[in-house]
């Protein structure tokens, strides 16, 4: 809810494939645009000082932390959040589906950040090692899983991405 007195700006972006023109307080962050004015509460808001990782998000392909971005910094950009990795009707994302049958996930609340955080390796480094995929998620704190089933994961998906026949 918008106070009276609060300046507030016109801004407009892509949104996981969807445009998005929305009028927000100068103040909100990013993350907190997503869940509330957009109802996308995949992005989750732990430490919301940038060190857990649970709020990461894309922008224009680039991991960010929604934490720490306004949302007007966002106006004209691209943000994908992990409900816009695969499609509402369509099959998971690789490195979804990977970390269903690694086991990559406990209680689920450090999955968004992992998940984008990794696609964003994947885009880059399509066939990254085991100490590639170490040091990209070494910004995403999890307190379940010892990081093991994470990072096979993350290696499953990628030899799949890569059309890698074994892996499939």
């Amino acid at each position: 809810m918008m106070d009276s007195t609060e300046q507030t700006r016109d801004i407009a972006l892509e949104v996981n494939g969807r445009a998005v023109a929305e009028q927000v307080p100068v103040r909100l962050t990013l993350a907190d645009f997503l869940r509330q004015q957009l109802g996308l509460t995949g992005t989750h808001l732990g430490c919301e000082h940038g060190v857990c990782g649970a709020c990461t998000v894309l922008v224009d392909g680039r991991s960010a932390r929604a934490c720490l971005m306004l949302a007007v910094q966002a106006d004209g950009r691209t943000v994908t959040t992990v409900e816009g990795l695969a499609p509402a009707d369509g099959p998971l994302h690789p490195l979804q589906q990977a970390f269903h049958e690694c086991h990559g996930l406990q209680c689920g609340f450090c999955t968004p950040g992992m998940l984008t955080t990794l696609a964003e390796l994947l885009a880059e480094c399509p066939r990254p090692t085991e100490d590639e995929v170490r040091v990209a998620i070494s910004g995403n704190l999890c307190r379940c899983t010892g990081y093991q089933a994470i990072v096979d994961a993350a290696l499953l998906a990628a030899r799949r991405m890569a059309g890698d026949a074994e892996a499939a």
